[in-house]
């Protein structure tokens, strides 16, 4: 065929041919970026930023770029539809809305630029008697620790390690490291995660929100139920600390910081002549469930001298061994134990070994010390009924 009898089809077709170069090729047409897309990749900005920096972007800064992405953060805190939108986006929790200061004292604690300063000590509410009421469970105020004593020697504890190399101080990195026997740091104060307790469940137009109350006791002998949620915001917001064994893991956190018993001591309450006529008569012992449940049976068990018996001291032991903290209790006040005997139902005889007579405000100082590794220089002396340096051998 000539070139004259060709089609432009085929003229067309050979042009296409010579295209070695793919010039008439044609592009694909670009995917069209929806507003779903747009808003993803700007909070991945946000989740880079605390990445990177290890906070959140502050919209008050003067750093214009850092305070476009703190706005752009407020903006979708504000807006439940995008919250719910970005949730599998969210690695740093970064969309759990803080609470509202439920108190000045809560207030202050978000004082980031020290605006509230209290050199005076006007705010310290450290020594003012606690407060309970039903209100305190549906809020997050900050009152005086109920039976700090028994907390106290953890911080003390906790300092000595961090002084002598065994823990140091990390980055605070999440909220898993927000656990039972967890010790952090918030603003400069040691704190002690006693409990975080079972789940509510709060229900939106949106989602269902879970929360977890904790219970939250500061060295300077105050308490907290904040949220889990709202400690972990506060953590990050202010640079918060976690406190890690020297040598391991982040994950390892915590781990020799769980609940491991109970110490208690107890008060008879038998009307015989022999026992109730006995002053600063208390036995002391220990338990890995709750006190109440170990005594229920107190009555009818000669272990409690066949009557009921008053719980003065229940100490929740951390890091120790409670039977062994137990037996240097006992070794302690061996010279001061009670010499004597029951009969059961059966007619068996026993032998309590854990009752002594000693000042309860004793027993107190020894348990402390004990905690607090203070004891092995010292020991009991019963003529002056107090604790003693001990005696060169």
């Amino acid at each position: 065929m000539s070139d004259l009898e060709k089609t432009p089809d085929d003229a067309f077709q050979k042009l296409l041919d010579s295209d070695v170069d793919g010039l008439l090729e044609a592009s694909e047409k670009p995917k069209k970026v929806t507003s779903s897309d747009r808003l993803e990749r700007a909070f991945l900005e946000i989740v880079e930023f605390r990445r990177a920096e290890g906070r959140l972007p502050s919209s008050s800064t003067r750093e214009i770029a850092e305070r476009k992405l703190g706005a752009r953060l407020d903006g979708i805190l504000a807006n439940d539809e995008k919250i719910e939108a970005l949730k599998h986006l969210d690695e740093f929790d970064l969309l759990i809305e803080p609470e509202p200061p439920a108190s000045l004292d809560e207030l202050l604690e978000n004082d980031d630029l020290d605006l509230l300063s209290d050199d005076s000590g006007l705010h310290d509410v450290s020594d003012l008697p606690a407060r309970r009421s039903p209100a305190d469970h549906a809020s997050a105020k900050r009152v005086k620790a109920e039976n700090f004593e028994e907390y106290e020697p953890l911080f003390k504890q906790k300092h000595a390690e961090l002084a002598d190399g065994t823990f140091s101080l990390v980055p605070y990195s999440g909220i898993h490291l927000i656990a039972e026997g967890a010790f952090l740091v918030l603003n400069g104060v040691m704190l002690f995660v006693a409990e975080v307790r079972d789940a509510e469940y709060k229900e939106t137009t949106v989602r269902v929100n879970r929360r977890e109350r904790t219970r939250v006791i500061f060295e300077n002998g105050t308490e907290s139920s904040m949220y889990r949620q709202s400690l972990s915001i506060r953590l990050f917001e202010q640079d918060g600390r976690a406190l890690a064994r020297t040598g391991h893991d982040l994950a390892e956190i915590g781990d020799a910081d769980r609940e491991s018993g109970h110490i208690y001591v107890l008060r008879s309450r038998s009307d015989h002549p022999q026992i109730s006529g006995c002053e600063n008569l208390y036995k002391i012992g220990f338990s890995t469930t709750t006190v109440q449940k170990r005594i229920a049976r107190a009555a009818t068990d000669p272990t409690y001298l066949m009557a009921p018996v008053e719980v003065v001291e229940d100490y929740r032991v951390y890091n120790l061994k409670p039977s062994a903290l137990e037996h240097l209790l006992h070794r302690l006040f061996a010279e001061v134990r009670l010499n004597v005997s029951q009969i059961d139902a059966t007619g068996r005889r026993y032998d309590p070994s854990e009752w002594f007579v000693v000042p309860r405000e004793v027993i107190n100082q020894a348990i402390k010390m004990i905690i607090s590794g203070e004891i092995v220089n010292y020991e009991y002396d019963a003529k002056q009924l107090k604790i003693v340096e001990r005696r060169a051998q």
